[in-house]
């Protein structure tokens, strides 16, 4: 019996999920879970075969859910399943833990092959992101990219999308004074003066869009 857990907060995510996972595991079980208490709380009363998380939960940061999975069941395979485009946060993911990174735009082409894989514990990565990792093999940034946190990254994109220091703090559950201090070290890190600075480097690295 393949026993499928979902994490999203957004009930159209989950119906849609749970319908394209319906159509390719006949008699799998599914469970639905809207927060990450509600997930933890979820995956320590049963065996699952594989988790889908989103990482845009409302209580906790998606990244440190799936850090809290691999140290707790380490042999609990994680399919992440986010808005945000691979170029951002698929490879940060995958070097955490997780067994695919799955954009809810290619959800329905995407996800029953990397559930699959994740079940039989292995990763899954679309040709589009094997692509950027040989490309990052070969031109590297000098390394400062390898230098930041994941939550300097996050900090950067979210700079790079416009977002204020406020509104970074209520989407990754931080205070501002925190991300100030992210911002901060940013701009040390990356031999940035400005936001604009950090909106060309993130553009010119992929790791946001114009």
């Amino acid at each position: 019996m393949i026993r499928i857990l979902i994490a999203d907060d957004h009930p159209v995510v989950r119906r849609g999920v749970r319908q394209t996972l319906a159509e390719e595991f006949a008699g799998c079980e599914v469970a639905e879970a809207e927060t990450a208490g509600e997930l933890i709380s979820l995956v320590r009363s049963g065996v699952w075969s594989v988790v889908i998380l989103d990482l845009s939960l409302p209580d906790r940061n998606g990244l440190d859910v799936l850090k809290e999975l691999q140290v707790d069941y380490p042999d609990l395979p994680v399919v992440i399943l986010s808005m945000h485009p691979e170029d951002q946060f698929a490879v940060r993911m995958l070097r955490a833990g997780a067994s695919a990174y799955i954009t809810k735009e290619s959800a329905s082409e995407e996800l029953a092959q990397a559930v699959r894989l994740a079940i039989a514990h292995r990763k899954y990565i679309s040709p589009e992101l094997s692509e950027r990792l040989a490309l990052e093999a070969v031109l590297e940034d000098g390394g400062k990219s390898q230098m930041l946190s994941d939550r300097e990254m996050q900090v950067l994109c979210l700079v790079a999308e416009g977002k204020t220091l406020t509104e970074i703090s209520e989407i990754l559950i931080l205070s501002v004074k925190t991300v100030s201090t992210y911002r901060a070290r940013l701009l040390e890190k990356l031999d940035a003066k400005t936001n604009a600075d950090l909106v060309h480097y993130a553009i010119s690295h992929g790791y946001a869009r114009i």
